[in-house]
């Protein structure tokens, strides 16, 4: 039997549509046309995963800032589920990880997961990422409406008393 492939490609405005139809089967939550308009200009920080040439995951981040600190937020990252625990999500995951290591000047990395997830909790915990808070009804239309926000600490918050000496 041939071992299979796992590789990760760009968003193109070609494969868009792809993207969209693969968020719809996976995430309770549907994205406006703003979120893929912002996926294209996205780079590295969106990838269709493909397996033997299939796709059947996606990962989409953005850039914040929060006081001064940059962090990477997660999207989405998301798999079809017949394509679970092969190894796809773990290689977005790892993509994203090399990302923000190679660019050096990220203080975390965070999503939001439904409480009720835990497959998606276990799969975060397993990277070093800790539930850091839980945020009632911030989903809507959608039960239930309650998000952990988890988080991996990549460098630690600059102490502000240490940078007026």
């Amino acid at each position: 039997m041939t071992r299979a492939t796992i590789e990760l490609g760009d968003v193109t405005p070609h494969n868009l549509q792809q993207l969209k139809r693969l968020n719809q089967v996976v995430f309770p939550v549907s994205y406006n046309d703003k979120f893929y308009k912002d996926i294209l200009e996205a780079g590295e920080l969106a990838k269709l995963a493909y397996y033997n040439d299939i796709v059947v995951g996606a990962v989409c981040c953005r850039i914040d800032v929060l006081d001064g600190s940059r962090r990477l937020y997660i999207m989405t990252l998301g798999c079809l589920a017949p394509y679970r625990k092969r190894g796809i999500g773990a290689k977005m995951l790892q993509h994203v990880l090399n990302f923000v290591e190679k660019d050096g000047d990220f203080h975390s990395i965070f999503l939001h997961v439904q409480v009720n997830n835990q497959s998606a909790i276990d799969f975060y915990k397993k990277f070093g990422f800790e539930i850091v808070e839980t945020k009632e009804q911030y989903y809507k239309r959608i039960e239930p409406a309650d998000a952990h926000v988890l988080m991996k600490l990549l460098r630690p918050q600059k102490n502000l008393n240490e940078s007026e000496n």
